[in-house]
C-alpha cells in the first residue's frame, strides 16, 4: 500500500512538472513570436494627458499568452509603428522613435522588452472585460485595451540617449 502511494505521488509530481514545462514552453514560443512583433494596433480612445489608449490585437496558440504579449506589443507599437486615425481618435499618431533605432539599439530593446522588463512601467492594461478572442486557424487573435504613458516613455528614452530629444532637430 505504501509503495502504491509512493508511485502515485511520483506520477502526480511528474504531471505537475510536465504541465509547468508546457506553460513555460508556450511562453517561450510566444516570446519568440513577439520578438518579430506580429500584431495590429489602433486607437481605442482618448486617455489622460501624456498617454495613448490603444487596442492591440496579438496572436498566439494560447489566448492567455496573447494577452500577456499584447502589453509588449502596445509599447512596441507606440515606439515603432504609431497608429492611424479612427473613429476613436481624430488624428493619426506617428511613432516615437525613428525606424532604424530598433536595430541600432537592439541590445537595449532586447533587455527592455524581456519578461518583467522596463516596458511594464509604461503600461496600464484594463481587466479581462477588455479582451476579445477570435479563433483564427490554429491560433487565437486576442485584443487588449492598453494605456501607454507615451510622454514618460519618450522622456526616459531621451534621457538614456536611445532617441533624440524633440528640440534637438533632425
Amino acid at each position: 500500500m505504501k509503495k502504491m502511494k509512493f508511485i502515485l505521488l511520483i506520477i502526480i509530481a511528474l504531471c505537475t512538472v510536465t504541465g509547468f514545462s508546457q506553460n513555460k514552453k508556450a511562453k517561450k514560443k510566444a516570446d519568440k513570436d513577439t520578438h518579430i512583433f506580429r500584431y495590429e494596433i489602433e486607437c481605442a480612445g482618448v486617455g489622460t494627458a501624456g498617454t495613448y489608449v490603444v487596442k492591440v490585437w496579438s496572436y498566439s496558440k494560447k489566448p492567455f499568452v496573447a494577452f500577456d504579449q499584447a502589453k509588449k506589443n502596445a509599447v512596441h507599437g507606440i515606439l515603432f509603428k504609431g497608429f492611424p486615425a479612427s473613429n476613436a481618435c481624430r488624428q493619426a499618431q506617428r511613432p516615437i522613435a525613428n525606424p532604424g533605432v530598433e536595430q541600432e539599439q537592439a541590445e537595449f530593446f532586447r533587455h527592455f522588452f524581456r519578461d518583467g522588463g522596463e516596458y511594464l512601467k509604461y503600461i496600464n492594461a484594463s481587466g479581462n472585460s477588455a479582451r476579445e478572442t477570435i479563433k483564427v486557424g490554429k491560433e487565437y487573435k486576442v485584443s487588449a485595451i492598453i494605456s501607454v504613458a507615451k510622454d514618460q516613455l519618450r522622456k526616459d528614452l531621451e534621457t538614456a540617449g536611445i532617441i533624440k530629444e524633440l528640440s534637438s532637430g533632425f
